[in-house]
């Protein structure tokens, strides 16, 4: 981008905010970038840049989101820039190790309460995993709904376990457990077969082909949490066919999975022997998740 506009050190809030369209024209969200940039420097809340929009930015506010702003021109994600996510209202620390969490990932929390009500208050404590869980944003999020659930994620990449750990504890959920895992290859077959009654999944599901691959914000995130095969559906495979084993009789499977490929998912469900198979959809109408229960007592 050549000369790229910038608001002047005298600009107020807004200005700041009037001007967000030019100052990040490649950006679909541009007026919400430079919200989340100005509440994150100003250390305040989007309310506050509503109900004082004369405020001025010191010189050193000023220097930093001039900075924040040339950042998210190069196509940083904004989320990467202030270093936090929120995902079901709770703030995650981010790295360019794992994914992004993305809202339309909360509608699998959403579903899991409409289809899980009242299970809290049951006698037997629920047993759910986050298989591949990132910065633990499904794993802590259904922790925060179910205190009295035992809730475990798992990541086969290090760095990714040690960062949902960090979430953890910084939101005071320190009994959710986080372990290296490839999908199920570091469970115990015999101790863990039949214990869960929930396992949940966002795999990676991008074709390798994907023209999105170079375009947006995936390109600053690493494809392994993205790519799974020609299809898409390498990683989705693998957890279907291996979840059954460690299922409850009555547990149930939720995996995340791309807009326009419901139908060859929920087959995949069907041809292993799960019952009761079904899709939800995401915020914006496209069918992005499919769920399955152990046929043992259905």
């Amino acid at each position: 981008m050549a000369n790229p506009i910038c608001p002047k050190p005298s600009d107020s809030l807004s200005e700041w905010l009037n001007q967000a369209n030019q100052l990040l024209p490649d950006s679909d969200s541009a007026k919400l970038d430079l919200e989340v940039l100005l509440c994150h420097i100003l250390d305040r809340s989007r309310t506050f840049l509503y109900t004082w929009p004369e405020t001025l930015l010191s010189d050193d506010q000023y220097q930093a989101l001039v900075a924040g702003v040339a950042k998210r021109q190069q196509g940083q994600p904004i989320a990467h820039i202030v270093g936090y996510k929120e995902f079901w209202s709770l703030p995650l620390q981010v790295s360019d190790t794992t994914l992004i969490p993305r809202p339309d990932t909360e509608t699998l929390i959403e579903w899991v309460l409409e289809n899980f009500s009242g299970e809290e208050d049951t006698d037997v404590k629920k047993k759910a995993v986050d298989l591949g869980t990132g910065t633990g944003a499904i794993a802590l999020a259904l922790a925060s709904e179910y205190p009295l659930w035992d809730v475990s994620g798992c990541d086969r990449v290090k760095e990714a376990v040690e960062l949902a750990k960090i979430n953890a504890n910084a939101l005071g959920l320190e009994s959710v457990r986080f372990f290296e895992s490839s999908w199920f290859d570091g469970f115990d077959s015999v101790a863990d077969a039949g214990s869960y009654h929930l396992i949940i999944s966002n795999p990676p599901y991008i074709r390798v082909a994907d023209k999105h691959l170079s375009e947006g914000d995936v390109v600053f995130e690493p494809k392994s949490a993205l790519v799974s095969g020609e299809d898409g559906l390498d990683d989705i495979r693998t957890i279907i066919s291996g979840a059954l084993h460690f299922l409850t009789g009555s547990g149930c499977l939720l995996i995340e999975h791309g807009y326009d490929q419901a139908e060859q998912v929920a087959q995949l469900f069907v041809d292993a022997g799960y019952v009761g198979v079904g899709s939800g959809q995401d915020y914006g109408g496209n069918d992005r998740f499919t769920f399955g229960w152990n046929a043992t007592s259905r």
